[in-house]
């Protein structure tokens, strides 16, 4: 393929583009295609398990008071149906979807599978724009019940009242430096963090026990409460039911934990395909992680309902937001709650690193493939700033409060896992599995329901989610455009009848024939061959024919095969296939200049029509208006006129 000539770059945009695929590169093609990462060795699988745990586990530092606030009394039992949710729903899939996508893709990859062209395509950006909804406010969620643990603190909220706004907003600056700085994923902060803070929730929450056991009346009052205002435990249960979608905050970190399978270890006979004893310590993890964190959940909830006043959850409130940093305080004390806060704060942070470090491995897995990214898009610090200054909008949107971001990232959260439902089920009807499509069918309603009922609750998610889906739709399509004359053909590879025919034209200057395939016989050859000399006032019929097929026209880039034949005795034709026509055409013509160091030339009619039609039915279907089309793709992907292939048109 054809480099470009560009003059070095200055210092900072070096440093902003650091990474950038083909920055600096001293030959290959100009597409946009990444280095391929180093191979790990991973990592095991409860080390791992704290990656994920510093998004899953940082929820307990608002999930308690958020549940008071939907439920009420009924928190308790509300939180039992979120737990069973979690066990008999959440996990099973999870652990299908990671039986199907070893390798981190998600279930977006798995659902991406079931559709072709367009509408696969634009169903994908709608999900990435509801995944990006997810990750976004766990970001500014996080960073808003940090800076409230941090003013809430006794020994500084005198210092810092009022100053929320301020202190959640350089959270997430300080947040954005360390990704511009350049980020590694440091799983044993993780371990470190993730571990120190269970432990100090394991001593809250003992103490919360003892203090429900010994204090008089602090059950039976509750239970009595609980009587009167509902009724009956039918009552109760379907109340449960009914407020169950505002908890849905508690099954966040599932997609998290599929899509750090790539740093689990697993076993050395563990093949790229077949990684059997990944796949089967990932499995630990998400149940791990599920059980650890369906015991607080039932834990926590009963302890703040039994302790702490129904006045304290709400807005403004010394619990608000910091349910278990209140008993901390309340009861042991100011200086370890002082502990607990930092801790609170630190895991709550750095889950925010983990979903800004999510965020950023999941765009440039799709988009750049679509052609739906700028260029700048596949390097990491644009994109933090990105990511950073629409965390800044969000903050500000939603005036940096807890309560008020719950509705969108549990928007988030519900339809990841309802798409996730949808694709095992899918997965299992097509694996003939009977039992398990009916159950995966039901966990897909249940998620269903739970999502719908929290767009009806809270609508905010699905606006923010649809805001986030117009940006990526419109942004990608926009860039689609951009690049639609972009050279993006990763290799070239000619098969031994191909290079035979180019081998021979070399001794003698390269002709060949754009021919749009139709009978194929012999007629066809004879009369294009007649139609080119006469176009073009060329004697002789020394070409070769070059036939483009289109497979699937949405496809960015991919690689290119070349076959050759010998039609009808005398006819000799290259055939490809492709998901550009000129695309390829021009990538052939390069990879011929550059192998024989001739230059080669083509020949086209021109195609009838109006232009401006024939343009976009080359931009949605690869074909239209070729001649012009593939002339552009050269003139971008060699600078050099003298050296770049020749382009007739008669």
């Amino acid at each position: 393929m054809a480099t470009t000539e560009h003059a070095p770059p200055s210092r900072l945009r070096s440093w902003m583009l650091q990474g950038l695929s083909d920055m600096g590169r001293s030959g290959g093609h100009t597409g946009p295609h990444a280095e391929p990462e180093p191979p790990h060795k991973g990592q095991r699988w409860w080390r791992v398990m704290c990656l994920t745990g510093v998004d899953y586990f940082s929820t307990l530092g608002y999930q308690p008071g958020i549940a008071a606030l939907a439920a009420g009394l009924l928190s308790p039992i509300a939180t039992i149906v979120l737990v069973i949710v979690t066990l008999a729903g959440a996990l099973p899939v999870y652990r299908r979807v990671a039986d199907e996508s070893p390798h981190g893709e998600g279930s977006i990859a798995m659902l991406e599978r079931l559709l072709s062209f367009w509408k696969g395509k634009l169903f994908v950006l709608t999900l990435l724009g509801f995944a990006a909804t997810d990750f976004l406010i766990t970001i500014t969620l996080s960073a808003a019940d940090a800076s409230t643990h941090l003013i809430e603190n006794p020994h500084l909220t005198d210092v810092l009242h009022g100053r929320q706004m301020l202190i959640t907003l350089v959270l997430v600056a300080l947040l954005g430096a360390v990704f511009l700085k350049g980020f590694l994923e440091a799983i044993g902060v993780a371990v470190a963090l993730v571990g120190v803070y269970l432990t100090l929730n394991v001593v809250v929450v003992i103490v919360g026990l003892w203090h429900v056991i010994t204090a008089e009346h602090v059950v039976s009052d509750w239970s009595s409460a609980l009587t009167t205002e509902h009724g009956n435990v039918f009552v109760m249960i379907g109340l449960a039911l009914i407020v169950f979608p505002k908890l849905a905050l508690g099954l966040s970190g599932f997609e998290t934990g599929v899509a750090v399978m790539p740093h689990v270890q697993g076993d050395a006979d563990d093949t790229e395909e077949r990684p059997t004893g990944r796949i089967r310590d990932t499995k630990k993890l998400l149940t791990t992680a599920a059980l650890i964190m369906s015991g607080f959940l039932i834990a926590t909830s009963f302890i703040t309902t039994l302790l702490i006043p129904e006045k304290e959850f709400e807005t403004g409130g010394d619990a608000n937001g910091r349910a278990l940093a209140y008993l901390a305080h309340q009861y042991l004390g100011n200086v370890f709650g002082t502990v607990y806060d930092v801790s609170t704060i630190a895991i709550l942070w750095f889950a925010g690193a983990s979903a800004m470090a999510g965020l950023l491995n999941l765009m440039p897995r799709y988009l750049p493939r679509y052609g739906m990214a700028p260029h700048w898009a596949r390097a990491v610090r644009p994109m933090v700033i990105v990511f950073t200054l629409v965390a800044f909008l969000v903050t500000w949107l939603f005036d940096a409060n807890v309560d008020a971001q719950g509705g969108a990232y549990a928007t988030g959260v519900l339809v990841l896992i309802s798409s996730a439902a949808i694709a095992v089920t899918i997965a299992a009807r097509k694996a003939g599995q009977r039992n398990w499509t009916v159950a995966f069918a039901v966990i897909s309603a249940i998620f269903l329901y739970t999502t719908v009922m929290n767009v009806i609750e809270r609508p905010d998610g699905v606006k923010i989610g649809a805001c986030f889906i117009a940006g990526i739709i419109l942004v990608s399509l926009l860039s689609r455009l951009a690049r639609a004359f972009e050279l993006r053909v990763t290799s070239v590879t000619l098969d031994p009848m191909a290079e035979r025919f180019v081998r021979d034209m070399a001794s003698r200057k390269i002709r060949f024939i754009a021919n749009e395939p139709d009978q194929r016989d012999k007629a066809e050859y004879h009369d294009k061959i007649e139609q080119i000399r006469e176009d073009n006032d060329m004697p002789g019929d020394d070409f070769v024919f070059v036939e483009v097929t289109v497979l699937d026209p949405s496809e960015f880039e991919a690689s290119l095969t070349v076959r050759g034949e010998v039609l009808h005795g005398r006819y000799r034709v290259l055939t490809l296939e492709s998901s550009s026509i000129p695309n390829a055409l021009a990538a052939l013509l390069l990879h011929v200049r550059d192998t024989t160091g001739r230059t080669p030339h083509i020949y086209f009619e021109w195609t009838e029509g109006n232009p401006f039609h024939n343009f976009l039915r080359f931009f949605l279907f690869g074909q239209g208006e070729v001649a012009p089309v593939t002339r552009e793709v050269l003139r971008e992907a060699e600078p050099d006129r003298a050296r770049r292939p020749r382009v007739h048109t008669g």
